[in-house]
Formats: structure tokens, C-alpha cells, sequence
């Protein structure tokens, strides 16, 4: 799937994995505003600024674990111990493993950029944090455009899932995050992937209808006996997935586990060691 970035007057939104042939000399910015840490939006910040000369602009909590995951050697091997501890098999881990090594070529974010918070404003455009996606998401509002980053997407529901070193209740995040965009009511939402949107509270009550019926999906599959977040993965995503779709399962899995949880229709117990679930 294509990642869009937006060249807005001359603020440039997002941009891409960090690859070697991004002709970023064509580009005439004199800012770059990130709208989250995912490889695929930040990981060309620091040739795009040098190319360019811009100043990059980036959430403060976004940026803080943009250090802690891609500023960090072991991080794969974090992640992996990660899902271990939610059940996931050893290929799983191994996968993770050999696929955060290979990955880490094309993250090049900008070191030390100027930090931004709800409220914040980068040539005009409104600063709007929106967690759920990525904890520090961020979206960019002026004159009813949003530039929404993954936020809003028109054919796919993007991934909200639990990842070590994270906020608690990403859904409860993203579900806030969406009630506020039907009321913010933007006329048009331009988004990291896929089509501009022209009726964002649509999308968002889609969205959480979706999410919803995962919530219920979910409570279904719990018992009182003790599984794990990768065992329930199991029945809501279907058991024929490859190890890298999987662990997006089993994030999306806890996320919706601990939202459960948090409403009183899911028990959690375990250690360091494992974690498990039950009904309440």
C-alpha cells in the first residue's frame, strides 16, 4: 500500500520509509510535520530535512518513543519478549526478531526535532493529538482539512493494537479520537493511505461500529479457563495467518482485551513471565 505525504504551500507532511533513491531535492519545504512514529511516515525525516534545509516539527510523546523504539538496538528483541509473554509461538518471536533488524536501514528520523502538543500550531495548521493508532498520534486542521495521517483511512480500519512501553487503553484512545472527529466535522480528511475522505463523521461512526462489534467478538471468544492474548487472536482472526500478520492479530487482540477489561467484561491475570485472560 502507498503512503501518501502532502506538500501543503511549503510544510510537507509525513515522509515515508528512509530510501535511498526519495528525490527530496525536488522538494522546496521549509518545515515537515510528522503525524506519527510508524516507519512508513517518519522513517525519511532526517534525509528529507537535509535534502531540504526544513525545520521538522514532531509530537512530543510521539517523539519520545520514536527514540525508545527506533533509537534502541534491542527493540526487536523487546517486541519479541513482548508477544512471548502473550502466548505467541517462537516463530512468531524469531519473525519479529529478523524483521526488526532488517527494518531499521530505513528509519531515519529527524534527532531533536521541534516538539508539538495539542494546540500547537505549525504555519497555520491547528496541532490535534489523536491517540489510538500510535499513542502520539498527531492530525493537522486548518480551514476544515485534515491532514489525518493513519487516523481516518477509507477501506481499511487501522490497526490499533497494545505494544509494550505504551498507553494502557490504546482503543479507549482511538474510540475518544473518533467521537472527536465527528464533531470536529472537517470537511475533507487527506490521509497517509488510500483516497481523500469527504465525509469524516461517516468514516468515524463506521469505525467505532466496527470496533464494537470486535469488542463483542471478543468477549465471545473468552472463557474461565485462562488464554492468552495469541490463543483468543486465534478465534477472532482465524488461525491461517503468516507470523507478520499474526502479531498485528494478537496487538489488536490485547487492545480490545484490555478495553474489556476496563469495562468490567474481562479479567486479566498473570506475571512477568505470562499474561492471561478470562471472564470476569
Amino acid at each position: 500500500m502507498h503512503v501518501h505525504c502532502y506538500l501543503a504551500g511549503e510544510t510537507l507532511f509525513d515522509t515515508g520509509l528512509g530510501l535511498a533513491d526519495a528525490r527530496w531535492s525536488a522538494v522546496e519545504a521549509e518545515r515537515i510535520a510528522i503525524t506519527h512514529f510508524h516507519p512508513d511516515h517518519v522513517g525519511g525525516a532526517e534525509a528529507a530535512a537535509a535534502a531540504t534545509g526544513a525545520t521538522v516539527f514532531q509530537g512530543g510523546l510521539d517523539y519520545a518513543q520514536c527514540e525508545r523504539v527506533w533509537g534502541s538496538d534491542d527493540w526487536p528483541e523487546r517486541i519479541a519478549s513482548w508477544f512471548v509473554r502473550h502466548g505467541a509461538p517462537a516463530a512468531v518471536a524469531e519473525d519479529l526478531i529478523a524483521q526488526g533488524h532488517a527494518f531499521a536501514s530505513f528509519i531515519r528520523y529527524a534527532v531533536e526535532p521541534d516538539l508539538l502538543y495539542e494546540g500547537s500550531e505549525v504555519d497555520g495548521w491547528r496541532v490535534l493529538e489523536l491517540p489510538g493508532h500510535a499513542d502520539g498520534h498527531l492530525g493537522f486542521l486548518r480551514d476544515g482539512v485534515l491532514i489525518g495521517g493513519d487516523h481516518l483511512l477509507q477501506r481499511i480500519s487501522p490497526a490499533v493494537g497494545l505494544y509494550p512501553e505504551s498507553r494502557p487503553d490504546p482503543l479507549g484512545d482511538y474510540l475518544a479520537s473518533l467521537e472527536r472527529t465527528i464533531e470536529l466535522a472537517p470537511r475533507i480528511v487527506y490521509p497517509g493511505h488510500g483516497e481523500p475522505i469527504l465525509d469524516a463523521g461517516v468514516r468515524a461512526r463506521e469505525l467505532i461500529e466496527h470496533h464494537l462489534r470486535r469488542l463483542d467478538e471478543t468477549a465471545e471468544a473468552l472463557g474461565y479457563d485462562s488464554r492468552s492474548a495469541y490463543e483468543i487472536s486465534l478465534d477472532v482472526f482465524g488461525a491461517d495467518l503468516e507470523p507478520t500478520q499474526r502479531r498485528f492479530a494478537v496487538a489488536e487482540t490485547l487492545s480490545h482485551l484490555e478495553r474489556l477489561v476496563r469495562e468490567g467484561r474481562a479479567a486479566r491475570a498473570g506475571d512477568d513471565q505470562r499474561v492471561f485472560y478470562t471472564c470476569p
